[in-house]
């Protein structure tokens, strides 16, 4: 094929994303802020509480302070629910005959980048959290002294979290919708 057919093709990728509806990306882009940040939030509470159930059959003490790893999974969840309602916000009606307009297309990717940002930023903080959750309560059934040094590095594991959700706010400050003709 030339070089030149390819111009005007009408089935290029980048004319369907055109033709596609940008509240669609910013759909979608909301569901994978929520559905990832809970998928990451599940996965870091599945690896520490495994991990938190073993170590406390050698040493029942780390059970109830073992639990604060299991809440910092938790929050990677909330860091989601919050992004979403933030998105959600940033909805607003267009007339249909600006609705492809590029403010609208711009408006629906960004949405769509930051629901994708926040989503898998948090289910990397969830695992992240998780595989640390899983030390701290290994390490602490072992030697109780090690437990607050492993659970700041914790805190900090947790803060990759809160980076996507601040780039996240970042990108959909971008999302302005074109007002009523």
């Amino acid at each position: 094929m030339s070089g030149s057919s390819m111009v005007g093709d009408a089935s290029t990728w980048s004319r369907a994303l055109v033709k596609v509806s940008p509240y669609t990306f910013a759909a979608i882009g909301i569901a994978i802020s929520i559905g990832v940040s809970v998928l990451g939030a599940a996965w870091g509470i599945y690896i520490t509480g495994s991990s938190l159930i073993g170590a406390a059959i050698k040493a029942p003490r780390i059970t109830s302070k073992n639990l604060i790893s299991v809440i910092f999974c938790e929050a990677v969840a909330i860091y989601g629910v919050i992004v979403a309602i933030i998105l959600q916000t940033k909805l607003e009606s267009v007339p249909s005959s600006q609705i492809y307009a590029p403010e609208s297309l711009r408006a629906g990717y960004a949405i769509f980048a930051s629901g994708i940002i926040v989503g898998f930023a948090n289910l990397v903080c969830g695992l992240c959290v998780g595989i640390i959750g899983s030390s701290c309560a290994l390490s602490d059934a072992q030697n109780s002294s090690l437990f607050v040094k492993i659970l700041v590095i914790e805190i900090f594991g947790s803060a990759l979290g809160l980076f996507g959700v601040i780039v996240g706010i970042i990108m959909s400050a971008q999302a302005t919708w074109p007002s009523e003709v």
